[in-house]
């Protein structure tokens, strides 16, 4: 009798061990079903945050994918005036790495992007890295920001080249876990691809008569290309870097007696701000004022003809040269 009830509780504890083992095994195999859907979503994928959609683009192209990149401002929206919900705000503060424009561009988001500096986050703006011009009145600029650094580099392909550089300098330095090797190959690539766009940006203003080169825009956006290609800006709808400013009756005088005196007839207006403002010139010039949009502000959806930085630049010189030389 005994040892049938030995043999029997050995069954039953052999049971049990099996019942646990399957058990474990069972566990086992929903963590590593979890890791891995945690793996392709990106879940365990270091972080950086991005807050305007054109470094977006370009800070997407250097990192591919050794990193989540979620970039704050959508597209078509203006830098100078999109916000960030609570949980956009609170993501900035557990990004690895934030990149910025910087020099007062996004100017409801910078607030969030130095508390996320203070909590400790590693912070690149870029537009202070890339030898930033200023706003002179002597050309066109507003008279109350002459001096102040201009935000816009972006117009500029070779300093966007520099930006891009550096950008996968802060990658390699404050984003652990990145391929050092794939962000470097990244970059070296899209590097050649500005090269190309800054060729392609000079012939096209090369074509331009020097007379011709005369730039009017819906507010101060394009000082560094005209700095770049020869170009000349004698005026703004908008008399400032901002999009948040507004003009008074004798700015606008002011700037139709510019365009009188250089035979100026195109402004070039931003496609993501209304054209109201570019449509008082046309009654205060007799209704012979050509209004051209550019995507100077913002990148498009893909769909939209600017998905890409490098789109959005050879739309633009393609439009500025048509507008310029009356095509």
């Amino acid at each position: 009798m005994r040892a049938r009830g030995t043999t029997g509780a050995t069954k039953r504890a052999r049971v049990r061990v099996a019942r646990l083992r399957s058990l474990l095994m069972g566990l086992l195999a929903l963590t590593t079903a979890a890791a891995a859907t945690a793996c392709a979503t990106g879940e365990d994928q270091p972080r950086i945050v991005v807050t305007t959609n054109i470094l977006g683009d370009i800070t997407r192209e250097i990192v591919g994918d050794e990193a989540d990149v979620t970039v704050l401002m959508k597209p078509d929206a203006d830098p100078h005036s999109f916000g960030l919900s609570a949980v956009q705000a609170a993501g900035l503060e557990r990004a690895d790495l934030v990149v910025f424009n910087g020099l007062g561009l996004e100017e409801n988001v910078l607030r969030h992007v130095d508390a996320a500096r203070a909590s400790g986050v590693a912070t690149f703006e870029a537009g202070r890295a890339v030898d930033p011009l200023t706003f002179r009145v002597d050309e066109g600029g507003p008279d109350e920001e002459a001096g102040q650094p201009d935000p816009h580099f972006w117009t500029d392909p070779d300093r966007v080249r520099k930006a891009s550089g550096l950008i996968a300098d802060q990658v390699v330095a404050h984003v652990a876990g990145v391929n050092a090797d794939a962000i470097r190959a990244n970059a070296a690539r899209y590097d050649r691809q500005l090269a190309d766009l800054s060729t392609w940006m000079e012939k096209s203003f090369d074509r331009i008569p020097e007379d011709r080169r005369a730039l009017v825009t819906n507010h101060h956006v394009f000082g560094y290309l005209a700095d770049r290609f020869g170009l000349r800006v004698i005026g703004a709808v908008i008399p400032s870097g901002t999009t948040l400013a507004s003009p008074s009756s004798s700015d606008l005088r002011t700037l139709t007696q510019a365009m009188e005196k250089a035979g100026v007839r195109t402004v070039f207006a931003d496609s993501s701000q209304p054209k109201k403002l570019a449509e008082v010139l046309r009654a205060e010039l007799g209704g012979q004022v050509r209004v051209v949009e550019l995507h100077s502000e913002s990148l498009t959806a893909k769909s939209g003809g600017a998905g890409t930085y490098l789109r959005m630049m050879r739309a633009n010189t393609e439009a500025m040269t048509d507008g310029l030389t009356g095509g």
